[in-house]
């Protein structure tokens, strides 16, 4: 008998061990926020169009409804849903059962959302627990009283999209029926990790981490379900086993924990270390919540028209990344994939990325600090008209978010909410809004510059961004080159309203595009300028646009146009699939020929 317990319960594990190498997206969704008790909601759901947005008037948030299956969390207009559709959907229903387990009993449930585009209403057994509005935003809501530990629900989703209204973020998702020019294929509904986990309903809700290198400690604001005076939250700061440093404190969302780093290991693109946390909140010496989490001692700060990493002038080498995949278009295929993009851009010779257009998930940014990879944190801006009042009221919420989200990344190193957007009919809001969210970004997160506009709609910003696409390199230097008593080169030189040029850093953050197409792909593809017809034409075209940035010492970083091909956009230093495309030595060669480290 006992030896049939044991057979049974090796059975068991092997079951479970194979169900999470089979489940999509199985690793924790959260690293630097991470709790023990917690279950994956990925895998297959149950899903319906609602193209008559009908389903309400139907029940459907009740379930039950006829649908089929698709694979959470991939967007149905992606290959690895099992849908694939994708013309415009204005409306979609997710539903399964959800059981929630009976050792959470005395415990709050959560139910977390890496990201849904757009509107997303969440029911449990009909009733509605949660609505959120945003397209790369996380959220998350309390369903203890709607699902209690040791039960089983209906777990209903519906999401509306309506791209084309103006109101809402949609990045790069094409407003046509077919994607063309640099607009893509759309992602509607779930598209990030769904899950619940169990925490203390006293427990930590969140910690805003800031590394002070100058003082040589790491300053830590924490915040909680619900505050409690008899409560005490001890922080202990690792570096591997060794306990650098511990503290305790009262659970109050006014505290301020400070741990002392006497001899602090920096973190940067050469040396990315990192610092492990515990989170311990505890009540009569019994711990009720524990989050395990991570921090990098870095610095980043403007000065003298120099961006400055850890005190030192850096040179930004970054590469336009759009996050874009043939099989799950917003949504990485795996872990690994997300991994495998910064090791890539590695290879190329670049030091960081610009994340464009899209919100990127934390499992990206953990990556990035992991490996040593500074980025730059952009909305997928598009798609909301920065002129009306109700669309500048929704970006603010999700922008909010996504600050709140991602300022304890140590490879994010600024900030970039907008992308090409200027007035377009002189209400001034635009304006209005600009300088809002800089000044809301700051309040947020005071540690970061912010780029209030990439292309230089510039309003209020800390970095001077332009976009050039200038092939030859000899013109691209005279365009460059600052000329005194003359304000420098800039986009829409001819908007009264923008901001002056006034010493901040000055970077290309958009350049290069250059097209490298297979000939059979040539009449439905594009890149910046006409195709280049051989690989040393190409080599020596893109040394000549290094080699006018070294001329220009008022250029104090570039962004390349971009790390792969997307679609119909055929200027990657990668293909599509991420296949290899040129000789990657000579072009991190290239690239390389600028240091990071400005002595």
């Amino acid at each position: 008998m006992k030896t049939r317990h044991l057979l049974t319960f090796a059975f068991l594990l092997l079951s479970v061990s194979s169900q999470a190498q089979n489940q999509p997206r199985a690793e924790y969704p959260r690293p630097q926020f991470e709790r023990q008790e917690w279950q994956n909601l990925n895998g297959t759901w149950t899903f319906a169009f609602d193209f008559g947005m009908t389903g309400e008037d139907q029940g459907w948030r009740k379930g039950g409804f006829a649908g089929r299956d698709i694979t959470v969390p991939f967007a149905p207009e992606s290959p690895l849903s099992g849908i694939g559709y994708t013309d415009f959907i204005p409306a979609v229903w997710y539903e399964r059962q959800l059981s929630i387990p009976a050792e959470w009993e005395g415990k709050n449930v959560f139910l977390n959302f890496g990201a849904s585009d757009y509107e997303t209403h969440v029911f449990i057994d009909g009733h509605r627990v949660a609505t959120h509005y945003g397209s790369g935003s996380s959220f998350s809501c309390d369903i203890t009283k709607a699902a209690a530990p040791g039960t089983t629900h209906t777990l209903v989703v519906y999401v509306k999209d309506d791209l084309r209204s103006g109101y809402q973020t949609g990045g790069k998702q094409s407003e046509n029926f077919y994607s063309r020019g640099c607009m893509y294929t759309r992602t509607t509904g779930i598209w990030q990790t769904v899950w619940i986990e169990a925490a203390s309903g006293e427990g930590l809700a969140s910690v805003f981490a800031i590394p002070d290198i100058d003082q040589k400690q790491l300053v830590i604001h924490p915040r909680f379900y619900k505050e409690s005076g008899a409560n005490k939250l001890t922080v202990k700061l690792y570096d591997g086993k060794k306990l650098v440093a511990t503290t305790t404190t009262s659970c109050s969302n006014g505290a301020t924990v400070i741990l002392p780093v006497r001899q602090p290991k920096l973190w940067s693109p050469e040396s990315p270390f990192l610092y492990d946390v515990v989170y311990e909140v505890s009540r009569d010496g019994k711990v009720i919540d524990r989050v395990t989490s991570y921090a990098g001692m870095r610095k980043v700060h403007t000065e003298g028209g120099r961006f400055y990493l850890n005190n030192k002038p850096y040179y930004q080498r970054l590469v336009l990344d759009q996050g874009y995949y043939p099989d799950g278009i917003w949504t990485a295929p795996s872990d690994e994939a997300l991994k495998n993009d910064i090791v890539l851009s590695k290879a190329a010779g670049f030091n960081g990325a610009r994340l464009h257009q899209k919100s990127f998930e934390e499992r990206y940014y953990y990556w990035a600090d992991k490996l040593g990879y500074i980025t730059w944190g952009e909305s997928a801006s598009w798609g909301v008209n920065v002129n009306n009042d109700i669309a500048a009221r929704n970006f603010i919420a999700e922008w909010t978010e996504l600050v709140e989200r991602d300022r304890n990344h140590p490879s994010l190193v600024v900030w970039t909410p907008f992308n090409e957007t200027w007035d377009s009919n002189g209400s001034g809001v635009y304006t209005h809004l600009v300088n809002d969210v800089y000044r809301l970004t700051h309040a947020i997160d005071p540690t970061r510059p912010v780029n209030d506009a990439s292309g230089d709609g510039h309003v209020k910003t800390d970095i001077w961004a332009v976009h050039n696409y200038e092939r030859d390199g000899q013109r691209l230097r005279d365009i460059l080159t600052f000329h005194e008593g003359k304000e420098p080169f800039r986009n829409q030189a001819d908007k009264p309203y923008l901001a002056k040029y006034d010493g901040q850093p000055y970077l290309l953050d958009e350049f290069g595009g250059l097209p490298w197409i297979k000939p059979e792909e040539r009449a439905n593809s594009w890149g910046y300028g006409k195709n280049i017809d051989t690989l040393e034409e190409f080599y020596q075209t893109l040394d000549g646009q290094i080699d006018a940035l070294l001329a220009c010492p008022n250029v104090v970083g570039f962004c390349y146009t971009q790390l792969t091909d997307v679609e119909q956009e055929k200027n990657g230093i990668y293909f599509y699939d991420r296949s290899t495309k040129f000789d990657m030595e000579r072009i991190r060669r290239i690239f390389e020929r600028i240091p990071s480290v400005i002595e």
